[in-house]
């Protein structure tokens, strides 16, 4: 009886290894053996040759490393791997009698060694360890990517509270582990660091470094000793060689906030380090070569600056490669309930403080309040309030600023307006509403906006109240309560 035919089936692609070793037999040797045996096999002559080799976009899955070679020897090239090709194994080849060149080897990061003269069989079973070892650690790594993206959704839950927000983190999860710079547009104080942080906790550098620099905070000359590190000597009171950022973010995340205050100077010296991945300190002779992924963020329009010739053209292009617009918090009023209830309960248990909620009005104020300092503003209002057990110095504030528009008016905008502004103006005018309570006003737009929230939430949960109470990050007797009052009933 005829079989069922499957379709053709694919080959699977060969195993691509990189063979350095000064002499030309050996190379020959390994070269032809690997191939018969179903390899893909690259050779160098030397150390210098091979990391000039991965230099220029060589991608070996696994390499093979004499130690005893002329010039740069076998460890000093398993240094430049390492840092080049971190997850790559290094299999290196050494003669009996050097044990303690071994250790030194697998201290400094080889996956294993053989001792010459080796069997085919040893040579085989050792590549074929050291790939099951790294495809094994990968999948260790997806998965705890997996995991941690899950509870960094749950636990940081109320930080994305709105739709427009989980929108762009469904885009950090897609874009987490490209391993591409990413610019963060917005205003200050929307929560750009709080994504940048998302980045690489969702990335494949999660377990390195995340490194924060404010490019806004400190002047050119400090700044760039602050990136790049300097050598003893090279300005008075160097007294020794100080690590800059990229240094210390290697095989991580530095993150450049403000980029847009950066000097032109400095902003040539980062295009280097984006295309090369290379610099020098100050005062330093030598390039040091580092792997670290670069997020920026402006809250000042970095394309318009361009036009303006005040930002480079060729390093916006190499910051721009994925664009993350946050919006301002005007824009996500229905955050803002979920956002206080979070800080209430956090400043309450960290300055020992009883914990008791907003009152209404002050509740109503917040919400019809424009924000032009943002989430941070936010905070630092509810911070105040929980630690003076008194909302009497925020609701004047609110009140002092909203008598002044002209403190939320962009550069060429207009202020905008609160929320509910729209309807409470297009209102035919009657005897008395002049008259009408800030209060009155207030309490009818937060319950516009808890009730706007409340609807995308129990739609997005199928009506689960359970579970759209613990999306709001509010008991489960408050939605109840907060259902009842938005006039939402109970379908």
């Amino acid at each position: 009886m005829d079989r069922p035919s499957r379709g053709p089936r694919t080959a699977p692609v060969p195993r691509r290894v990189l063979v350095v070793d000064d002499v030309d037999s050996m190379r020959s040797y390994l070269k032809n053996l690997l191939s018969l045996r179903g390899y893909q096999v690259d050779a160098a002559e030397s150390g210098s040759a091979a990391l000039a080799a991965i230099d220029q976009g060589l991608q070996p899955e696994v390499v093979l490393l004499d130690v005893m070679m002329p010039g740069m020897d076998g460890l000093e090239t398993l240094d430049g791997m390492v840092k080049r090709l971190p997850k790559v194994p290094v299999i290196m080849l050494t003669v009996v009698g050097k044990a303690g060149t071994v250790v030194e080897a697998m201290s400094r990061g080889a996956s294993d060694y053989l001792n010459k003269p080796f069997e085919e069989e040893e040579l085989e079973l050792a590549i074929q360890r050291v790939l099951e070892k790294e495809q094994l650690q990968g999948e260790n790594r997806t998965l705890r990517q997996r995991l941690r993206a899950h509870e960094q959704r749950e636990n940081s839950r109320f930080l994305w509270a709105s739709e427009k927000m989980m929108q762009i983190h469904d885009l950090v999860e897609q874009v987490g582990d490209a391993d591409v710079t990413v610019l963060i547009c917005g205003e200050s104080g929307v929560g750009k660091e709080v994504v940048a942080r998302t980045l690489h906790e969702l990335s494949t550098r999660c377990d390195g470094p995340f490194v924060k620099v404010n490019c806004a905070a400190l002047p050119e000359q400090l700044l760039e000793s602050e990136l790049f590190g300097y050598e003893r000597g090279a300005f008075t009171g160097a007294s020794s060689r100080k690590a800059g950022k990229f240094e210390i973010a290697d095989g991580g995340t530095i993150f450049l906030d403000e980029i847009g205050e950066m000097s032109p100077p400095l902003q040539a010296k980062l295009l280097q380090v984006l295309q090369d991945g290379e610099f020098s300190r100050l005062g330093g002779e030598k390039d040091v070569h580092v792997d670290a992924r670069v997020i920026s963020a402006s809250n000042r329009d970095l394309a318009g600056m361009v036009g303006k010739g005040l930002f480079r053209e060729d390093l916006f292009y190499r910051l721009n490669v994925v664009n993350i617009l946050v919006p301002p918090l005007r824009e996500r009023v229905e955050e803002i309930p979920v956002f206080i209830d979070h800080f209430v309960r956090e400043y309450s248990k960290k300055y020992s403080r009883e914990l008791r909620p907003l009152s209404d009005s002050l509740l109503a104020r917040l919400v019809e309040y424009p924000f032009p300092g943002n989430v941070r503003e936010l905070e630092n209002m509810v911070k105040r309030v929980v630690v003076l057990q008194s909302e009497d110095s925020v609701l004047e504030e609110i009140d002092a600023k909203l008598r002044e528009p002209s403190l939320f008016a962009g550069p060429s905008a207009a202020a905008p307006e609160p929320p509910g502004a729209e309807s409470v103006a297009s209102a035919p005018a009657e005897v008395g509403d002049e008259q009408r309570s800030l209060k009155e006003i207030g309490r009818s737009a937060a319950l516009a906006a808890e009730r706007v929230a409340l609807e995308r939430v129990l739609a997005q949960t199928n009506w689960n109240r359970k579970k759209a109470a613990q999306r709001l990050a509010v008991s489960y007797k408050t939605l109840l309560q907060k259902i009842k009052e938005t006039g939402l009933g109970g379908s």
